[in-house]
Protein backbone atom coordinates (compact mmCIF):
# COMPACT_ATOMS: atom_id res chain seq x y z
CA UNK A 1 0.00 0.00 0.00
CA UNK A 2 1.16 3.18 -0.80
CA UNK A 3 1.33 5.66 1.85
CA UNK A 4 -0.62 9.27 1.72
CA UNK A 5 1.55 12.08 0.75
CA UNK A 6 0.65 15.14 2.67
CA UNK A 7 0.05 19.03 1.01
CA UNK A 8 0.40 22.47 2.22
CA UNK A 9 -2.73 22.33 3.59
CA UNK A 10 -1.91 19.85 6.27
CA UNK A 11 1.56 21.97 6.63
CA UNK A 12 -0.42 25.27 6.82
CA UNK A 13 -2.52 23.60 9.94
CA UNK A 14 0.84 22.28 11.82
CA UNK A 15 2.12 25.78 11.24
CA UNK A 16 -0.67 27.46 12.73
CA UNK A 17 -0.74 24.90 15.98
CA UNK A 18 2.97 26.39 16.58
CA UNK A 19 2.19 29.77 16.04
CA UNK A 20 -1.06 29.13 18.64
CA UNK A 21 0.76 27.25 21.78
CA UNK A 22 4.30 28.09 20.82
CA UNK A 23 5.51 24.74 22.58
CA UNK A 24 8.86 25.47 25.15
CA UNK A 25 10.91 22.51 23.73
CA UNK A 26 13.83 21.36 26.42
CA UNK A 27 16.36 20.46 23.91
CA UNK A 28 19.52 18.21 25.18
CA UNK A 29 20.84 17.84 21.38
CA UNK A 30 24.61 17.36 20.63
CA UNK A 31 27.03 20.80 20.71
CA UNK A 32 27.55 20.54 17.22
CA UNK A 33 23.78 22.43 16.59
CA UNK A 34 23.16 23.86 19.43
CA UNK A 35 22.73 27.42 18.32
CA UNK A 36 21.21 26.26 14.57
CA UNK A 37 18.17 23.97 16.41
CA UNK A 38 17.70 27.37 18.78
CA UNK A 39 16.97 29.30 15.53
CA UNK A 40 15.08 27.14 13.96
CA UNK A 41 12.59 26.62 16.63
CA UNK A 42 12.29 30.04 17.01
CA UNK A 43 11.70 30.46 13.18
CA UNK A 44 8.48 27.84 13.35
CA UNK A 45 7.11 29.61 16.45
CA UNK A 46 8.50 27.42 18.84
CA UNK A 47 10.93 28.35 22.14
CA UNK A 48 13.39 26.49 22.44
CA UNK A 49 15.79 25.52 25.79
CA UNK A 50 19.43 23.82 26.11
CA UNK A 51 19.65 22.80 29.74
CA UNK A 52 22.01 19.08 30.25
CA UNK A 53 22.93 19.43 33.90
CA UNK A 54 22.30 15.95 35.76
CA UNK A 55 20.70 18.13 38.58
CA UNK A 56 18.90 20.97 36.43
CA UNK A 57 17.94 18.42 33.21
CA UNK A 58 15.09 16.35 34.96
CA UNK A 59 13.77 19.47 36.49
CA UNK A 60 13.74 21.26 33.51
CA UNK A 61 12.01 18.19 31.54
CA UNK A 62 8.97 18.33 33.95
CA UNK A 63 8.41 21.94 32.82
CA UNK A 64 8.89 21.69 29.25
CA UNK A 65 6.39 20.83 26.80
CA UNK A 66 8.28 18.36 25.28
CA UNK A 67 12.05 16.92 25.89
CA UNK A 68 14.26 16.32 22.99
CA UNK A 69 17.14 13.48 23.55
CA UNK A 70 19.63 13.56 20.60
CA UNK A 71 22.95 11.48 21.24
CA UNK A 72 25.21 12.95 18.31
CA UNK A 73 27.76 13.82 20.98
CA UNK A 74 26.91 11.56 23.74
CA UNK A 75 28.98 11.28 27.08
CA UNK A 76 28.43 8.83 29.71
CA UNK A 77 27.83 11.85 31.99
CA UNK A 78 25.34 13.65 29.39
CA UNK A 79 23.88 9.86 29.17
CA UNK A 80 22.97 9.63 33.18
CA UNK A 81 21.46 13.52 32.48
CA UNK A 82 19.15 12.15 29.51
CA UNK A 83 17.95 9.35 31.57
CA UNK A 84 17.13 11.67 34.59
CA UNK A 85 15.49 14.10 31.84
CA UNK A 86 13.62 10.78 30.25
CA UNK A 87 12.18 9.38 33.65
CA UNK A 88 11.03 12.79 34.94
CA UNK A 89 9.48 13.88 31.82
CA UNK A 90 7.78 10.61 31.24
CA UNK A 91 6.70 11.24 34.87
CA UNK A 92 5.13 14.64 33.90
CA UNK A 93 3.13 13.26 31.15
CA UNK A 94 5.45 14.94 28.76
CA UNK A 95 6.20 13.59 25.77
CA UNK A 96 9.99 13.15 24.63
CA UNK A 97 11.21 12.49 21.20
CA UNK A 98 14.87 10.81 20.80
CA UNK A 99 17.17 11.22 17.74
CA UNK A 100 19.13 8.07 17.57
CA UNK A 101 22.31 9.67 15.71
CA UNK A 102 24.90 7.24 14.14
CA UNK A 103 23.03 4.16 16.17
CA UNK A 104 24.61 0.49 15.02
CA UNK A 105 28.09 2.42 14.53
CA UNK A 106 29.18 3.13 17.88
CA UNK A 107 28.55 0.88 20.85
CA UNK A 108 27.76 3.30 23.15
CA UNK A 109 24.96 4.88 21.52
CA UNK A 110 23.65 2.39 20.51
CA UNK A 111 23.24 0.27 23.81
CA UNK A 112 21.80 4.06 25.08
CA UNK A 113 19.18 4.02 22.66
CA UNK A 114 18.11 0.56 22.76
CA UNK A 115 17.72 1.18 26.79
CA UNK A 116 15.52 4.74 26.21
CA UNK A 117 12.89 2.85 23.30
CA UNK A 118 12.02 0.92 26.02
CA UNK A 119 11.09 3.98 28.18
CA UNK A 120 8.28 5.10 25.25
CA UNK A 121 9.25 7.69 23.64
CA UNK A 122 6.84 9.87 21.52
CA UNK A 123 8.34 10.25 18.56
CA UNK A 124 11.83 8.65 16.97
CA UNK A 125 13.05 10.56 14.38
CA UNK A 126 16.00 9.11 12.53
CA UNK A 127 17.45 8.47 9.02
CA UNK A 128 17.36 5.07 7.10
CA UNK A 129 20.11 3.16 8.80
CA UNK A 130 19.74 4.56 12.28
CA UNK A 131 16.11 3.84 12.35
CA UNK A 132 17.09 0.01 10.36
CA UNK A 133 19.62 -0.28 13.71
CA UNK A 134 17.15 0.16 15.74
CA UNK A 135 14.49 -2.14 14.51
CA UNK A 136 17.42 -4.95 14.89
CA UNK A 137 17.66 -4.79 11.60
CA UNK A 138 21.08 -4.87 8.88
CA UNK A 139 22.14 -1.22 7.99
CA UNK A 140 24.67 -0.85 4.78
CA UNK A 141 24.67 2.19 4.88
CA UNK A 142 27.44 5.43 5.92
CA UNK A 143 25.68 5.61 9.67
CA UNK A 144 24.46 9.33 9.49
CA UNK A 145 24.72 10.25 5.81
CA UNK A 146 22.38 7.29 4.45
CA UNK A 147 19.16 8.51 2.33
CA UNK A 148 17.75 5.45 1.69
CA UNK A 149 14.68 6.40 3.39
CA UNK A 150 12.22 4.23 1.29
CA UNK A 151 14.10 0.90 2.26
CA UNK A 152 13.71 1.80 5.83
CA UNK A 153 10.22 2.13 5.67
CA UNK A 154 9.23 -1.29 7.01
CA UNK A 155 11.55 -1.36 9.61
CA UNK A 156 10.13 1.86 10.86
CA UNK A 157 6.10 0.24 10.58
CA UNK A 158 7.85 -2.74 12.51
CA UNK A 159 9.41 -0.38 15.20
CA UNK A 160 6.22 2.30 15.70
CA UNK A 161 4.12 -1.13 16.16
CA UNK A 162 6.16 -2.80 18.55
CA UNK A 163 6.69 0.53 20.51
CA UNK A 164 3.49 1.87 19.55
CA UNK A 165 4.45 5.34 19.22
CA UNK A 166 5.75 7.18 15.83
CA UNK A 167 8.72 6.75 13.64
CA UNK A 168 10.15 9.30 11.37
CA UNK A 169 12.70 8.30 8.81
CA UNK A 170 14.12 10.96 6.53
CA UNK A 171 15.70 11.07 3.24
CA UNK A 172 14.68 12.03 -0.45
CA UNK A 173 11.27 11.37 0.81
CA UNK A 174 10.24 10.88 4.24
CA UNK A 175 8.35 8.30 5.49
CA UNK A 176 6.17 8.84 9.07
CA UNK A 177 4.41 6.08 10.37
CA UNK A 178 2.68 4.98 13.62
CA UNK A 179 2.88 1.19 12.52
CA UNK A 180 -0.82 1.64 11.06
CA UNK A 181 -0.67 4.50 9.23
CA UNK A 182 1.96 5.85 6.83
CA UNK A 183 2.53 8.95 5.28
CA UNK A 184 5.10 10.43 3.03
CA UNK A 185 6.65 13.94 2.86
CA UNK A 186 8.84 15.03 -0.19
CA UNK A 187 10.09 17.96 -1.36
CA UNK A 188 13.38 19.18 -0.10
CA UNK A 189 16.96 19.87 -1.39
CA UNK A 190 20.47 18.22 -1.69
CA UNK A 191 21.30 21.50 -0.04
CA UNK A 192 19.76 20.47 3.40
CA UNK A 193 22.60 18.01 3.22
CA UNK A 194 25.39 20.39 2.97
CA UNK A 195 24.43 21.98 6.52
CA UNK A 196 25.03 20.78 9.59
CA UNK A 197 21.91 20.57 11.91
CA UNK A 198 18.77 20.33 9.37
CA UNK A 199 18.42 16.86 10.63
CA UNK A 200 19.04 17.05 14.61
CA UNK A 201 16.46 20.68 14.56
CA UNK A 202 13.91 18.70 12.87
CA UNK A 203 14.26 16.25 15.17
CA UNK A 204 13.51 19.17 17.96
CA UNK A 205 10.75 20.37 15.96
CA UNK A 206 9.07 17.17 15.82
CA UNK A 207 9.67 17.04 19.52
CA UNK A 208 7.58 20.08 19.74
CA UNK A 209 4.96 18.91 17.50
CA UNK A 210 4.34 15.79 20.15
CA UNK A 211 3.14 18.65 22.17
CA UNK A 212 0.60 19.87 19.91
CA UNK A 213 -2.84 18.73 20.62
CA UNK A 214 -4.73 16.75 17.53
CA UNK A 215 -3.69 13.28 15.91
CA UNK A 216 -0.16 12.82 16.70
CA UNK A 217 1.34 10.82 13.09
CA UNK A 218 -0.04 13.71 11.14
CA UNK A 219 1.48 16.54 13.20
CA UNK A 220 4.71 14.96 12.72
CA UNK A 221 4.47 14.32 9.24
CA UNK A 222 3.24 17.76 8.62
CA UNK A 223 6.59 18.94 10.56
CA UNK A 224 8.54 16.79 8.11
CA UNK A 225 6.56 18.28 5.49
CA UNK A 226 7.50 21.77 6.81
CA UNK A 227 10.67 21.32 7.08
CA UNK A 228 10.91 19.67 3.01
CA UNK A 229 9.08 22.66 2.06
CA UNK A 230 11.67 25.25 3.65
CA UNK A 231 14.16 23.48 2.28
CA UNK A 232 13.11 23.36 -1.39
CA UNK A 233 11.58 26.72 -1.41
CA UNK A 234 15.37 28.25 0.94
CA UNK A 235 17.42 26.36 -1.97
CA UNK A 236 15.61 28.19 -5.05
CA UNK A 237 16.71 31.54 -4.26
CA UNK A 238 20.28 30.58 -2.36
CA UNK A 239 23.74 30.71 -4.31
CA UNK A 240 25.32 27.78 -1.40
CA UNK A 241 25.49 26.65 2.25
CA UNK A 242 25.83 30.16 4.09
CA UNK A 243 23.01 31.91 1.90
CA UNK A 244 20.90 28.72 2.37
CA UNK A 245 20.63 28.72 6.40
CA UNK A 246 19.85 32.32 6.41
CA UNK A 247 16.75 31.41 3.56
CA UNK A 248 15.49 28.87 5.02
CA UNK A 249 15.16 30.34 8.70
CA UNK A 250 13.31 33.24 6.89
CA UNK A 251 11.35 30.42 4.97
CA UNK A 252 10.12 29.16 8.50
CA UNK A 253 9.37 32.30 9.75
CA UNK A 254 7.04 33.61 7.07
CA UNK A 255 5.25 30.11 6.89
CA UNK A 256 4.56 30.11 10.31
CA UNK A 257 3.75 33.89 10.43
CA UNK A 258 1.40 33.74 7.79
Amino acid sequence: MQPDLLNHAHIAQLSRLFRRHSPLVHCMTNDVVQTFTANVLLAAGASPAMVIDVEEAPQFAALADALLINVGTLTRPRAAAMRAAVASANAAGRPWALDPVAVGALTLRSDFCRELVALKPAAIRGNASEILALAGMSAGGRGVDTTDSAAAAPAARALAQQLATVVAVTGEVDYITDGQRTLAAAGGSPLMTKVVGTGCSLSALVAGACALPGDRLLNVAATCGLVKYAGGAAAAGSRGPGSFVAAFLDTLYQEVKA
